[in-house]
């Protein structure tokens, strides 16, 4: 696959790709159509107004439009490009397309290849098909698909089909978002209003500040052909049952390990098809548990970093067909081992270059970095219930709280200096005077904060929200999520939180007390009001539980309970406040979040049960009949029965599992019958959960037990000891 990708790279890019002398380098965004592109085939005064509309985030018009229609069909058919799409992000997790021919008729009847600025602005895909909380029903279906300028087109390349792919949000008829996208946009302009205002309180010369997102991949390879012999992969992205190989990651012999040739070679096909969709991927390793891995790339500005996660997980199961693969991202496709995320790593960059979350070397960068790491410690302290919502699903509640993910209790680490630097300042008492201002800074700012080094600081691998040096970690989302959501969240409640602190700022200056004083005053009262949810221990112990439940920090483990919070009326204002979401689109975005969790529940039991009644049991009856058989023959020739009591015993067992197996699945069947009948969306979720979902381990116990007691040649799947390692 390498080679083809490369030849077809430098027969349509005139780049050199000798294998000897490659270089990233030279093929780094090769099908993306960026600005030093996009300066080559678009008139430079075009050119101009668009780069300018994308700096100030204002509207393309239609003119300037139809120039960057035509180079980029231009640039597009140049690549074998013969069809282009609007490509978004809809609410079921993946990403949509509708293909497009650049072919048409003209007025004569003849055949043209053409792509119009009203093609590039706007398509009009079905909106009641896709989730949408009853904001679209089957006779209202038109809803619109609109260009997102700040993030550049690209060039999706197949076998035998290359297409043209404009990253696009996603609205109804009625004007409400029906994606992930576009609350994402609109969260980054609320957050560089908020907190531009606090940042040029320090530097005039900031004018733009945007979050910036570097996430972590985590994901399983299975070998493709034991994937298809579980139809629980197949169906869920989980196995459903299965008993844990005698070698799993208790050796912890697989983390950083030698990576297997084989994926190797998958992992090297994927970076170079990503870096030619100018994904810009660095990092690759083994992970811990069998057949997990991991990919990481560069930071980028959250919105293209987010459209890069999306586009790669797509890419990973295109590239991973060649390898006679299968990607599971789902978060717990094994039972026994380690599930996995997507670490989301935020920070805020501005545009001189500064990093607001990197502590600087003078008092006043220092304070303006202790005053964004406050406001950020204050912004979840306040909100932690809505980051538990963004990081809730079906497949992360198996993941969250065990041994390698962070508990539903959402808390805070700073580590040691940081929080000792907390301490301090809350405890130090602050006047309006010049020299206490110059010894308050050089206190508890100048002496301490610049001796914070990245590899200085310790990281918590058990916390949900931790600072690791010059960024947050938010290590709970779950590996299948689009990045969106959480990082809407995140924009959202922190742009709530600095304009908060703008104005108290601004309050106690116009009352006459010094800026710097002004500020350190509302740092050390946020400071003291966000205390309770920091932790620097171990969130996976039962003494933090208790701890947690004593400072009355949240701990709803499941996904039902969890999305309740999304509704409540301070979460709602938090939204509606920064224009992020309306009040409609909350509550049809909780009704999408709860049915997502029934029907995920509903399809595992459904299969689970076919499974159970259909392969298991008549597979385990098999070997039964087989002892059976034996037993009777044995009592021929035997007169002592001890001769063949185990086997006795033995089929006693697998007889009683089987009518386990059985008695569970009819009553499950049960059980979802009466959640069906049950209208109200999230009472249904809930009943769903308790109902239903208790059924799946109790199913699960007794296939497991009788995997261990039936013959392996009559055993109708892979088991774990071949799915869990390369071959």
């Amino acid at each position: 696959m390498r080679s083809k990708l490369l030849s077809i790279a430098s027969s349509r890019s005139s780049i050199s790709l000798d294998s000897k002398h490659f270089k990233v380098s030279s093929i780094f965004a090769t099908y993306v159509f960026d600005l030093p592109k996009m300066k080559n085939y678009v008139a430079q005064n075009a050119f101009q107004t668009y780069a300018k509309c994308v700096k100030e985030k204002q509207k393309i018009d239609s003119d300037t439009a139809a120039h960057i229609a035509h180079g980029m069909k231009t640039w597009a058919m140049e690549h074998g490009v013969k069809s282009y799409t609007h490509w978004f992000q809809p609410l079921t997790g993946a990403t949509a397309e509708k293909h497009d021919s650049f072919f048409e008729l003209n007025e004569d009847g003849l055949a043209i290849e053409n792509f119009s600025a009203s093609s590039l602005i706007q398509q009009e895909p079905d909106a009641s098909s896709f989730p949408n909380g009853g904001i679209r029903q089957t006779f209202e279906a038109r809803g619109y698909t609109a260009w997102d300028i700040s993030s550049p087109a690209f060039i999706m390349v197949s076998e035998n089909h290359a297409t043209l792919c404009i990253p696009t949000i996603f609205i109804s008829y009625t004007g409400e978002t029906l994606d992930f996208k576009a609350p994402l946009l609109k969260s980054i302009n609320a957050l560089e209003n908020a907190v531009l205002p606090v940042a040029q309180l320090f530097d005039k010369n900031i004018t733009e500040i945007y979050p910036t997102l570097g996430w972590e991949q985590e994901y399983f390879l299975v070998d493709e052909a034991l994937y298809y012999s579980r139809v629980d992969l197949l169906q869920t992205g989980r196995t459903l049952f299965g008993v844990a190989p005698a070698k799993g990651q208790q050796l912890e012999d697989h983390y950083f390990g030698s990576i297997p040739e084989r994926v190797l070679d998958f992992m090297t096909d994927l970076e170079c098809e990503a870096h030619m969709l100018g994904i810009p991927l660095r990092t690759r390793h083994n992970e811990v548990a069998p057949n997990q891995f991991e990919c990481a790339p560069m930071f980028e500005a959250v919105n293209i970093a987010v459209d890069h996660n999306q586009l790669l997980m797509d890419l990973m199961h295109k590239v991973a067909k060649k390898h006679k693969f299968k990607v599971l991202l789902h978060e717990k496709p094994f039972k026994g081992v380690n599930g996995s995320g997507k670490h989301n790593n935020w920070s805020l960059s501005t545009n001189t270059g500064k990093n607001l979350l990197a502590p600087g070397k003078t008092p006043k960068n220092n304070l303006l970095f202790l005053t964004t790491i406050v406001n950020v410690v204050a912004a979840v302290a306040q909100y932690s219930d809505l980051i538990r919502v963004a990081i809730a699903s079906a497949g992360n509640d198996h993941r969250l709280g065990a041994s390698e993910a962070p508990p539903a209790i959402i808390s805070v680490f700073l580590g040691k200096a940081i929080s000792n630097i907390f301490d301090e300042i809350a405890n130090t008492e602050l006047e309006n005077d010049d020299q206490i201002i110059s010894d308050s800074i050089r206190l508890s700012i100048h002496n301490s904060i610049p001796e914070i080094m990245l590899d200085n600081t310790d990281r918590n691998r058990t916390s949900p929200f931790a600072f690791t040096g010059n960024k947050f970690e938010i290590r709970a989302v779950g590996s299948s999520a689009n990045c969106s959501f959480v990082m809407s969240v995140m924009n959202t409640i922190v742009a709530k939180q600095f304009s908060s602190f703008y104005h108290q700022v601004n309050d106690l200056i116009k009352s006459g007390i010094k800026k710097e004083i002004a500020i350190l005053q509302t740092i050390k009262e946020l400071i003291k009001t966000s205390e309770f949810i920091r932790f620097e221990g171990d969130n996976y112990s039962k003494e933090w539980e208790e701890e947690a439940a004593r400072r009355g920090l949240s701990n709803r483990k499941n996904t039902p309970d969890a999305l309740d919070f999304l509704i409540e009326p301070r979460n709602i204002d938090a939204f509606v406040s920064q224009k992020v979401y309306t009040e409609k689109e909350i509550h049809a975005r909780y009704e999408i979040l709860n049915h997502q969790y029934t029907l995920t529940i509903q399809i595992e039991a459904r299969i689970l049960g076919d499974i159970a009644v259909n392969s298991v049991i008549p597979s385990a009856l098999k070997y039964l009949n087989v002892l059976l058989d034996n037993i009777t023959k044995s009592k021929a020739l035997f007169d002592d029965v001890s001769l063949y009591q185990g086997q006795m015993e033995l089929a006693k067992t697998i007889s009683t599992h089987i009518n386990d197996i059985k008695f569970n699945v009819d009553e499950m069947i049960e059980s979802r019958k009466k959640c069906n009948s049950e209208t109200h969306i999230p009472k249904q979720t809930k009943m769903y959960y308790e109902l239903v979902f208790p059924y799946l381990e109790r199913i699960r116990y007794h296939i497991d037990k009788l995997e261990l007691l039936t013959d392996n040649s009559l055993w109708p799947m892979a088991k774990y000891r071949e799915l869990m390692f390369i071959k």
